[in-house]
């Protein structure tokens, strides 16, 4: 392709410079000046036409391959997924819910920064609460979640038509059934890893646990009608870690207000 292009722009310089030079020869002064410049624009515009295609073709092949580098990670994704499920799941969720806090903390110190009117963007990170919250990922949520719908589809059986009684049946027990024992197992869980007391816990349980579950509500209500109605099961999961990313910035905000506040 290169030398393709090599040789139309030398063709395209020396029809330009053989045009141009008799008309030059024959014309006055003033006017063969005019004359090669013209010849020289030309050929610099032919220049330009030439050397931007190859960008293109080389900026194609680069798309191609990243969408191919994607479509093949996702393929061996799902590859894993089906060999082992669980295993997949929750090392997913570990990074997923690890890197949430880590986001959650950037976001505090920015607050923080804004309210007293100086930047603390230089403060460290606190690994062991990131660490709190993949291993709760690794341990808890996805564990939880891999069994939980297991059951709920054994119990009810997803439905080939989205929109169904039984979609709204599932939604509705796994909103006002199921998350909010599971919220009370993430402020346990989350609080025995980081050495509070059991009446640590059932205190911050009595200040957070009811504005919790209304903020749960308006998130995860729209977010699981979504998932159980369009998920395929294998993938629920893997959905629901995804909107956890954000649930779990909330929740790592609420859970250490506390401690940033002593």
């Amino acid at each position: 392709t290169m030398s393709r292009s090599n040789t139309s722009l030398v063709a395209a310089l020396v029809a330009s410079l053989c045009a141009a030079a008799p008309a030059a020869a024959f014309a006055p002064r003033s006017v063969a000046p005019r004359i090669i410049a013209s010849a020289q624009n030309d050929v610099d515009v032919s220049t330009r036409t030439a050397s931007s295609s190859c960008p293109s073709k080389l900026q194609m092949a680069v798309d191609g391959g990243v969408v191919e580098s994607i479509t093949g990670a996702w393929s061996s994704y799902n590859d894993a997924l089906e060999a082992n499920p669980l295993f997949v799941k929750s090392v997913t969720a570990s990074v997923i819910l690890g890197a949430a806090d880590f986001t959650g903390q950037f976001v505090e110190k920015a607050a923080k920064g804004e309210e007293a009117g100086s930047d603390d963007s230089n403060e460290g990170v606190d690994i062991a609460r990131v660490a709190r919250f993949a291993f709760f990922g690794l341990v808890l949520q996805a564990p939880w979640n891999h069994f939980y719908y297991q059951f709920l589809d054994g119990a009810l059986p997803p439905t080939e038509d989205p929109f169904t009684t039984t979609t709204g049946i599932k939604v509705v027990i796994d909103q006002f059934v199921q998350a909010p024992i599971f919220t009370v197992l993430i402020f346990a869980f989350l609080g025995a890893l980081e050495g509070k007391s059991l009446d640590a816990i059932k205190n911050q349980l009595d200040d957070d646990y009811v504005d919790t579950m209304y903020a749960n509500w308006k998130l995860w209500v729209p977010a699981t009608a979504v998932n159980l109605a369009f998920c395929p099961p294998v993938l629920r999961v893997l959905f629901l870690n995804c909107v956890f990313f954000f649930w779990s910035i909330f929740l790592s905000l609420k859970l250490n207000k506390d401690d940033e506040a002593a």
